[in-house]
């Protein structure tokens, strides 16, 4: 049964990332970049500045601050994507794969720039009346009626692509692998089915816990853990290339050559790794998918431009530095050319390699943190679609539904739970590109008058 449900979620996944999805997001992209003219670029102190809380006006529609979007957006990409999933891209894709994560994350500074600039700007009311952001009210909000099929078939796949698959599987995996295995409480040769399970139990009560509470506690949480976790990691990342200096030169240089022959790739030659790493920079940093949208939709400003200029710093922290950190340390302590390890337990071993025991302490730590910051973010992004389709009051309904998926994701394999996620992910680009794309002469337009408002004498 677990065998059938992966063969269909993977050729499921398969069949979504073709190339018309690199043409999406890429060529999106690119299409953001060159229209705004890399103008919000120059804007990014600025951005640190609004993320410091100087412009923040308690009085401003809204539920949360500009810092606590930007960590629940975090929250949501700073986790399994940025370790579990750069070793798929690395043994799955090959080295080159890398390059093509920083791609989506250089245009996928552009995107999120529109994109959440957009999620305030069309900002529309659930069943309750409360005042809500994402995609679906952006497209309900912004595009004519004959267009609004979107807005539901963002909300229906986001529902699913929200459920906690990988970060489940994940977290568990490791638990079972460096806890369980390595302490002797479980035989590596033992089926690891009832271990799973009782895992998830425990997983699941946890989420509930504090997923009930709605998004102030969400926010709370990932305002708490993930600045300190992303710091401890890329702290201990920092140390092991010091101490490994000469070999950053050629694992940078392997990234760069094989990003253009596909030399190292499983299988499928170039534009296979391409489209791999792109898949799994778009799970890394989700701009132009959606989800992100949801989170600094609900940011407390008056200006949509102030959120888009936050949002923008979201690829810089999740891919381009934890993405790129994890790849350094994978390739040069050749741990991807040994044995048979995937995902997070691959990532394990190349701290382990690099730092000895105190670095399986480090990747522990933060797989455990970000996995379940992930889970927990997730929950919100779920319920918001969920109250999209079938209002308010179901929101506890769905948020029942997504505790004891996460039953089902522990027992299943990694590439199941991956795939689940990535065909998910794939349907939720087409809605969120395009209304930003149909209404990006809205945002340039709100972000002229606004470079206009910051060069005025105060």
């Amino acid at each position: 049964m677990l065998e059938e449900i992966e063969a269909i979620t993977t050729a499921m996944a398969e069949y979504a990332w073709g190339p018309w999805l690199l043409v999406l997001l890429l060529g999106g992209g690119l299409f953001f970049l060159v229209r705004s003219r890399f103008t919000p670029f120059r804007y990014l102190p600025h951005a640190i500045d609004l993320l410091r809380g100087r412009y923040d006006n308690r009085d401003d529609p809204g539920h949360i601050s500009h810092f606590k979007a930007l960590s629940t957006a975090l929250a949501g990409t700073i986790g399994m994507g940025n370790i579990a999933g750069v070793a798929l891209a690395i043994t799955i894709g090959g080295p080159g794969a890398i390059f093509w994560m920083w791609m989506t994350a250089v245009v996928g500074m552009a995107t999120k720039f529109f994109t959440c600039s957009l999620a305030v700007m069309y900002r529309g009311k659930d069943s309750n009346g409360e005042l809500q952001g994402g995609p679906m009210y952006m497209i309900r909000e912004g595009l004519p009626p004959r267009m609004h099929w979107l807005a539901y078939m963002f909300a229906i796949v986001g529902s699913i692509g929200a459920l906690p698959a990988l970060q489940s599987n994940q977290l568990i995996q490791i638990v079972r692998d460096l806890i369980a295995i390595e302490h002797g409480f479980l035989a590596a040769s033992a089926d690891p089915f009832n271990f799973n399970l009782g895992s998830g139990l425990v997983l699941a009560a946890l989420t509930a816990a504090v997923v009930f509470g709605g998004l102030a506690r969400i926010a709370k949480v990932a305002a708490a853990m993930v600045p300190t976790m992303s710091l401890l990691y890329i702290g201990a990342v920092a140390i092991a290339l010091l101490l490994n200096l000469d070999a950053v030169p050629a694992a940078f240089a392997l990234i760069l050559t094989d990003a253009f022959t596909g030399e190292a790739v499983a299988g499928g030659g170039l534009l296979a790794m391409i489209l791999y790493g792109v898949r799994r920079g778009a799970f890394s940093n989700e701009a132009g998918l959606g989800t992100e949208a949801m989170a600094h939709g609900a940011a407390r400003t008056s200006e949509p431009i102030r959120e888009g200029l936050v949002a923008m710093m979201g690829p810089v922290i999740d891919t381009l530095l934890v993405c790129t950190a994890t790849a350094m340390m994978i390739l040069i302590s050749g741990v991807w050319q040994q044995g048979d390890a995937e995902g997070v337990t691959l990532t394990a071993q190349a701290f382990s390699e690099l730092l000895g025991p105190l670095g399986t302490v480090v990747v522990f730590t933060c797989v455990v943190s970000f996995a379940i910051t992930t889970i927990f973010t997730g929950s919100f992004y779920g319920s918001q679609c969920a109250s999209f389709l079938f209002g308010a009051h179901r929101k506890r309904a769905y948020l029942m539904l997504y505790v004891s998926f996460i039953l089902v994701a522990s027992v299943i394999s990694i590439n199941a739970a991956v795939s689940v996620i990535d065909a998910s992910f794939a349907m939720m680009a087409i809605p969120t590109m395009v209304s930003a794309l149909w209404l990006s002469p809205k945002v340039m337009a709100a972000a002229q008058d606004y470079w206009a408002k910051l060069q005025r004498p105060s």
